[in-house]
């Protein structure tokens, strides 16, 4: 029961990088689409011209509806300017968005299938259609065009990309996730981790602080779905890319050692570890006024460490407590692993250590069921639009 003594922490982001405090405004579109459950933005290379050669990138997970002054600073004002050279070699940009972000991927699917009809129908050429996304994106667009494919419906896709999309799977600690239903002031952050589509994001998920983490019903039957519609969509050339490394080197954080604890205040006691792998491993020991739970997982890899897109998902739960009472977060915690790399290009599970820190440069091509993919150098921030990984997808877009 909640009291009206607890402090209320900020919401905030446990499956999305967080917005920077101040975003400019995004250039105006050239063009806006009201959709079905969503909207799309797009960017014409010449925007005296018409839509010739299109490449449709749809969102990712978060609450909420999509906001396209996040989505363009994200894709053009860091460390690549994505969308000017997409124009610049001739590409127009449909930005694609929802009205909940956090709805079921097969709802969002829907929306993305008018996108993609609306594309083919305002196209002035007949050049084929690049359609994939980011993080959810990836995984909302592999929907959609296999249930266009199963409908006999042209969507005239010549390649589909997924960017850092957890394809076999997305990683939040248990530890993390318990201490989101824990926090019963801030009724938010329990809501996101339990939404439609985290739970069909997430490799492991709890409802509830004393839940025995599990593969969630949502995503076992959308695995399912996706597996009796034949898996993935067979037209389109298939490209992937991680944002993690490919050669099994994990990102610097140690398994089982305590990344925040709590000294002060309201929730004084409490401690989030970070993952370690065997039985009866400790993951959280939750402290309120009222109440205390020791959170535990069994035989987990040490997931926070492996390679992949990083999240602050320590770093930031860590600030937030500050307004509780005294903090203290281990260095070299703060980010830890969201999509794993072998999940980005999908050539292993997460079931096991070995699989999770596989050297996936090692691995036959054939393995992983994308026709090409790329890692990153390094491990990076999850979806970021690095030079590097954008310089590649660039290079392989069809004329």
């Amino acid at each position: 029961m909640t009291t009206e003594n607890e402090p209320v922490i900020e919401p905030f982001g446990f499956l999305a990088p967080p917005a920077p405090p101040e975003i400019p405004a995004a250039p105006t579109p050239d063009r806006t689409w009201q959709l079905p459950g969503g909207k799309a933005w797009v960017y014409l290379a010449n925007p005296e011209g018409q839509i010739e050669r299109p490449v449709i990138l749809s969102d990712g997970f978060n609450t909420g509806p999509s906001k396209l002054d996040e989505l363009y600073h994200g894709l053009e004002r860091g460390e690549f300017p994505f969308i000017s050279e997409l124009r610049r070699r001739g590409r127009d940009l449909i930005i694609l968005g929802y009205d909940e972000r956090s709805a079921l991927i097969q709802e969002n699917a829907q929306t993305a299938m008018a996108c993609i009809m609306q594309t083919i129908a305002e196209r002035v050429s007949d050049t084929p259609l690049v359609v994939g996304g980011f993080s959810m994106g990836g995984l909302v667009t592999r929907y959609a065009l296999l249930k266009m494919e199963r409908m006999r419906m042209d969507h005239q896709v010549a390649v589909y990309l997924s960017y850092d999309s957890p394809q076999r799977g997305a990683w939040i600690p248990i530890a993390l996730q318990a201490f989101a239903h824990f926090l019963k002031a801030t009724p938010a952050l329990s809501k996101q981790i339990n939404s439609p589509a985290a739970r069909q994001l997430l490799w492991r998920h709890i409802e509830t602080p004393e839940d025995t983490p599990r593969e969630d019903p949502l995503r076992t039957d959308f695995l399912a779905e996706l597996e009796q519609m034949g898996s993935w969509p067979m037209r389109p050339l298939k490209l992937a890319v991680a944002n993690g490394t490919g050669n099994g080197g994990g990102n610097g954080v140690k398994p089982g050692i305590d990344a925040i604890k709590v000294t002060s205040g309201w929730f004084n006691g409490t401690t989030l570890r970070t993952q370690s792998t065997g039985k009866d491993q400790e993951v959280a020991r939750l402290k309120g006024l009222l109440s205390e739970k020791r959170v535990v997982t069994n035989d987990l890899p040490e997931l926070d460490g492996a390679p992949g897109g990083t999240l602050e998902s320590f770093g930031i739960a860590g600030q937030k407590l500050k307004v509780t009472g005294k903090v203290e977060i281990e260095p070299g915690t703060e980010s830890i692993c969201f999509v794993p790399s072998v999940s980005a290009v999908s050539v292993r599970k997460l079931d096991t250590q070995a699989d999770v820190y596989t050297d996936i440069e090692q691995l036959p091509p054939e393995e992983s069921d994308f026709d090409d993919f790329v890692c990153s150098s390094t491990n990076t921030r999850h979806t970021a639009m690095t030079a590097e990984l954008g310089e590649w997808i660039l290079d392989r877009l069809p004329n």
